[in-house]
């Protein structure tokens, strides 16, 4: 009996803790509801365009459980949302100026600072002021500044321009002391991706085409800052910055000296300009009148339901299966696609903003756009972000035209799959390995004892047949030689202008040209209406859309921690890499190597979710 009344209240403690987890569940997400949902009543004043996070192309919903757990989460910005939300602001006679708050602006990759730039300057051109603040301005929140009518920066801070470029870790050391061996099977001379598991340092070829690459972008930035800024000693800073601010005592100063920035201002003195701009406010924070960004986009420009020409975005890794928004899933993106017969449209632009990944995914989502395309007889364009490289370029194909700003990365049209075996380890330990087999691919791959002679040839024929067929899709689409093709492809990546030069790409452009050169293809006089293919969510997600996040403002650190960057993201970049090569065989179209071009920033995996999240979904 005693056993029985322990055994009993046991089971009520856990009941009881049940009810109080959910519970606290329950006023927890009441509260994030409730702190989250917009103002649904605009006013008139400053635009407030505090880009606290990064810009992408498609937002990850945010856990809905991270806030809860005590864990920050870093808010991501959609970059149409952004550029609709300064769209509308120009023709808006409420909104008497535009802010850019940049100190906690953590990048979105040099194509979407080049549209938000031209979407600024058409705001300045409608005689509305432009002004950022930041305590410290590097690559992107700067180009994104010159851009400004003025550029304020704090007294404490500073201008660290460094231009694209960078470095990646090499693991080939590491596995060998762990006894890893990584079998890699490629085609492509370029094909760099797989270097980080089989190399010490970056091969020649490798070196050479990163060199091609990052200084064409660095080119293209300097044009278009030096446009929007001519003042600045913009070559001087970047080219010999130990002269620009040899023996200055003040940092902040020598910028101003330097016309790097129009004069130094505190939060606080920024404010009080923002309050001339667009008028006072004592009960409002900072003592201005503002119109909040979510605010704006969630009540002013929410994305069309219906219209005459669909737009399906394809972003983030190419994936096999099912994801969320800011993952291109071939399973979730091909259902959207499938739902999108049920309606009528005139033409579909495909927005890409991907590295790659899986090679199948790539070729399902290509054939569901092509599915649409034949089902309903419209023109399809296909409109590149900051990457559409790889598989990305694969899903491109599916289009009749392609439209791509000058620096985009595109190409990396190669081919590989590294699959990791443990012999040498378990060799360290003392462990044997042995068994019976029927046939030459009996137990293969043996991840145990390293793959067969005829494992490793089939895996890379399976390579090398994928890559023909790549190619093969390529040379079709484009009306090029498959010759031709092979002599552009090998893996290298290229820059969008360069991609125009050699046939890959047929127009210069953001998204508003893809849009206009669809409407064109299809006939649509006036202004096109858009429809935003969207895919369903998870339950976390809709729980996220429904409680309008659970998102953080980014912490503003000091100008010097902004230079330094995010050394956990670069430790994140490292777990991932190596989790690439835990992922077994799978045959990729990817271009790992793009990365280190654009700044790291911090990316959700299963070790930064919320143990909450993990819990209930996973």
């Amino acid at each position: 009996m005693s056993f029985a009344r322990s055994l009993w209240k046991l089971l009520v403690g856990i009941k009881d803790l049940l009810v109080l987890i959910f519970m606290l569940l329950f006023f927890g997400l009441l509260y994030v509801a409730l702190r989250a949902s917009p103002d649904p009543v605009l006013g008139d004043g400053v635009l407030l365009v505090d880009l606290d996070g990064s810009v992408v192309e498609e937002a990850q919903p945010a856990d809905p459980f991270a806030e809860l757990a005590g864990q920050p989460a870093i808010r991501e910005w959609a970059l149409p949302d952004v550029l609709a939300a300064l769209k509308a602001a120009k023709e808006d006679d409420r909104v008497a100026a535009v802010a850019l708050d940049l100190d906690g602006f953590m990048g979105g990759g040099q194509p979407a600072m080049e549209e938000i730039g031209e979407a600024l300057d058409a705001i300045r051109a409608e005689g509305k002021t432009v002004t950022a603040f930041a305590t410290g301005y590097v690559g992107d929140s700067y180009q994104l500044a010159a851009h400004a009518d003025e550029v304020h920066l704090n007294p404490m801070g500073a201008v660290a321009l460094a231009g694209p470029g960078g470095s990646q870790l090499y693991f080939a050391e590491l596995l060998e002391r762990l006894g890893v061996t990584a079998n890699v099977y490629k085609v492509g001379t370029y094909k760099a991706a797989v270097e980080p598991f089989t190399e010490r340092s970056m091969s020649e070829p490798a070196r050479e085409n990163m060199r091609a690459l990052v200084e064409a972008l660095g080119e293209q930035w300097r044009d278009d800052v030096k446009a929007a800024r001519p003042a600045a000693q913009l070559d001087l800073v970047m080219d010999d910055p130990v002269s620009a601010f040899a023996g200055s005592s003040d940092l902040a100063a020598r910028a101003v000296e330097l016309g790097l920035v129009d004069q130094l201002s505190s939060r606080r003195e920024w404010e009080a300009r923002l309050a001339e701009l667009g008028g006072a406010d004592d009960d409002a924070p900072g003592g201005f009148k503002r119109i909040e960004l979510a605010d704006y986009i969630a009540l002013e420009t929410p994305r069309e339901k219906g219209g005459e020409i669909a737009i399906v975005t394809v972003a983030g890794n190419i994936v096999d299966g099912s994801a969320d928004p800011g993952t291109a899933a071939g399973e979730s993106l091909v259902d959207a696609l499938e739902r999108a017969k049920e309606r009528d449209y005139k033409a579909l632009v495909v927005r890409i903003d991907s590295p790659g990944g899986s090679a199948l995914a790539s070729e399902r989502i290509r054939n569901a756009i092509l599915d649409l395309k034949a089902e309903q007889d419209i023109p399809v364009i296909a409109s590149f972000g900051t990457y559409a490289a790889s598989g990305g370029y694969w899903v491109a194909t599916a289009a009749d035209k392609i439209v791509a700003p000058t620096s985009t990365l595109t190409g990396s049209i190669g081919v590989f799959a590294v699959l990791p075996s443990f012999e040498g380890s378990l060799d360290k330990l003392g462990i044997g390995v042995d068994g019976v087999r029927t046939t030459p691919l009996s137990g293969e791959p043996d991840l145990l004892a390293g793959p067969s002679e005829a494992a490793d040839t089939l895996f890379q024929a399976g390579v090398e047949s994928t890559y023909a067929k790549f190619l093969a899709i390529v040379a079709e689409a484009r009306g090029l030689p498959v010759e031709r093709v092979a002599t552009i492809a090998e893996g290298r990546v290229w820059d969008g202008g360069t991609a125009r030069q050699l046939g890959l790409v047929d127009q210069y452009g953001g998204l508003d040209d893809a849009i206009a050169l669809a409407a064109a293809e299809a006939g649509i006089e006036g202004e096109p209406s858009v429809h935003w293919i969207a895919r369903e969510l998870s339950f976390s997600a809709k729980l996220a859309d429904m409680f309008g996040g659970a998102n953080e403002e980014a912490p503003a650190p000091d100008a010097f921690a902004r230079i330094a960057g995010r050394p956990d993201a670069l430790m994140l970049r490292a777990v991932s890499t190596l989790e690439e090569l835990l992922a077994g065989p799978t045959i990729q179209a990817r271009c790992l190597e793009c990365a280190p071009v654009t700044p790291p920033q911090a990316a959700e995996t299963a070790a930064t979710r919320s143990w909450l999240a993990r819990v209930l979904f996973d």
